[in-house]
């Protein structure tokens, strides 16, 4: 039988027809003023899509490499830093200082869980020598969602210590805007809500950060923000760039930009709450206490490995994500972000009571979905 495959995993995402379109065009060569045009276009949209006047620096690169710049280039050998460490992206923070050899202070959380205030309070009493802290706003691995708006007050109490976020899954899900917030690095990457393949990275930084640039003794090349940023504010980059990832990202901004980013916001708001109320109306148990609204983290039933429940949805037509670590075939992610509308949640949560009930849970089909309709009519 035929059955046509629905992309419903945090990163990749699915890609709108502009996007696809601007894609497959031929390739233009980057040192031309076509694509100076193209690229200064891009600067000016996330800097709207972020609220801010300040430099964003594109990196052709996934978001990791963003991570690592953000290391690189805004610390020393030696500097304390505070991970929060709740979750997989939560460990490559830490994996990342470690390597370039800053003392980590790792607050280690349980996965689904948040970070307590008053413990991260506690910690910086300790160690008052903190120089940063690194969180991700929305950890991808357990589909929580973390406020980082506190740990930017934390911060900016601080003599000199920066905040640094990893927003890769959460720009374009909520409005970030990080001089509100009080980010001071803010790094998100191109295959998420921003409806576009991987191999592009996206770092902000603040003035408070800036300050940092050109001190830090840890060795770098292909990832010198001050090098890229010098060289990006007139519109080219310091070494070969994505370009038709660019061309492409200017089409995925224009579309956010014209759906506006409360409205972005809300949608996304909408697609996670009827997602997750819908899971839980069929008797499913959800894995973060602090869901976020780009995936939603479900546990497999009783006495069904998840990855066998993820293998029987594929055959109705849906891919979703796995557990990673221990989660391994614990549970389930379904992803809401980027290029979603309210009648994908209704396929999807379709999909599921009908692979639930062919793997054999007793589930009354059509509950759940009835649920998630009556999420979005009221919201919407």
């Amino acid at each position: 039988m035929f059955i046509k495959e629905r992309l419903f995993t945090p990163g990749p995402v699915p890609l709108p027809p502009q996007v696809i379109k601007a894609l497959g065009q031929q390739i233009i060569h980057h040192r031309t003023p076509e694509f100076t045009k193209i690229f200064l276009d891009v600067r000016k949209k996330l800097q709207k899509l972020l609220k801010t006047e300040r430099d964003v620096v594109l990196l052709a690169s996934s978001g990791t490499g963003g991570m690592e710049a953000s290391v690189l280039n805004f610390f020393r050998k030696g500097d304390r830093v505070l991970i929060i460490n709740a979750g997989k992206f939560g460990q490559r923070w830490k994996e990342l200082a470690e390597a370039f050899e800053l003392k980590v202070v790792d607050y280690e959380i349980q996965w689904g869980k948040t970070y307590d205030k008053e413990k991260v309070l506690q910690i910086i009493g300790e160690f008052p020598d903190i120089k940063g802290i690194f969180v991700q706003q929305s950890e991808t691995s357990t589909t929580t969602y973390h406020d980082v708006k506190f740990l930017g007050e934390v911060s900016n109490k601080l003599e000199d210590c920066i905040l640094v976020v990893d927003g890769i899954t959460s720009v374009g899900v909520y409005e970030v805007y990080p001089e509100q917030i009080g980010i001071d690095v803010l790094i998100t990457g191109s295959q998420k809500a921003l409806m576009l393949p991987p191999g592009l990275a996206v770092v902000y930084f603040s003035e408070k950060a800036e300050k940092r640039l050109g001190k830090s003794n840890i060795p770098k090349y292909y990832f010198d923000l001050s090098k890229e940023a010098k060289k990006q504010k007139n519109g080219q980059t310091a070494y070969t760039p994505a370009i038709n990832l660019i061309i492409a990202l200017n089409e995925s901004l224009s579309l956010m930009l014209d759906e506006g980013i409360e409205n972005l916001a809300k949608r996304h708001h909408i697609l996670a709450e009827a997602t997750r109320e819908a899971v839980k109306e069929i008797g499913l148990k959800l894995l973060s206490e602090n869901p976020s609204n780009s995936a939603t983290g479900v546990y497999s039933p009783a006495g069904i490995n998840a990855d066998d429940l993820r293998k029987q949805l594929l055959k109705t037509g849906f891919r979703v994500a796995g557990g990673q670590d221990h989660l391994k075939g614990k549970i389930f992610r379904i992803a809401h972000m980027g290029y979603f509308d309210f009648n994908d949640i209704i396929q999807v949560i379709s999909g599921l009571e009908m692979a639930l009930y062919k793997i054999g849970f007793d589930i009354e089909l059509g509950r759940g979905v009835k649920k998630a309709q009556k999420i979005i009519l009221e919201n919407s």
